[in-house]
């Protein structure tokens, strides 16, 4: 299975002006890979995983997107707002998380979407960036591209340090 990719673009020569660079001190978005940007071996969870587990890891490592693996394989991706759909703070805030004991246990097969836009391990930083402004997502898998595993996930985050490091360093 070929990764989804959508157009390629880098910075373009009007967003390296209006930085106020010369063209020759352009960011060098190319010659990073989302290998060099990812977290590596990034908590994931199975689609048999509850709401309620999966609102205590992400709360637990102050994290917003979880890979949802099955058979090591990457088959979907569970963002804080897939939770927020469920109204999971309405649900914790109401009556208590015991009284919302029934919608905690649904399984989150049903709300992580399946539709993964992802990279692999040698994708361009340019390439990254297109996916993540075209597609408005905050993180991307990064999978193996001959078994789907995932061996680590970009965010918005990883991706403007990168940024802001090349800035430094000119």
């Amino acid at each position: 299975s070929r990764t989804k990719r959508s157009r390629v673009a880098g910075p373009s020569p009007e967003s390296v002006r209006c930085l106020g660079m010369e063209e020759s001190r352009k960011l060098k978005a190319d010659l990073v890979t989302a290998r060099e940007l990812m977290t590596e071996n990034p908590a994931t969870l199975t689609a048999q995983a509850t709401i309620a587990e999966a609102w205590d890891l992400m709360r637990e490592l102050e994290i917003r997107h979880v890979p949802v693996i099955q058979g090591g394989a990457l088959v979907g991706m569970l963002s804080d707002r897939d939770l927020a759909r469920v109204g999971i703070g309405n649900l914790l805030m109401a009556d208590g998380a015991g009284a919302a004991g029934q919608d905690l246990g649904t399984l989150i097969g049903g709300l992580m979407s399946t539709d993964v836009i992802s990279v692999q391990p040698e994708t361009e930083l340019s390439d990254v960036i297109d996916l993540l402004v075209e597609s408005r997502v905050g993180a991307l898998p990064v999978v193996d591209p001959d078994t789907r595993a995932v061996v680590g996930i970009v965010s918005y985050i990883d991706v403007l340090r990168a940024i802001q490091d090349q800035l430094e360093e000119q």
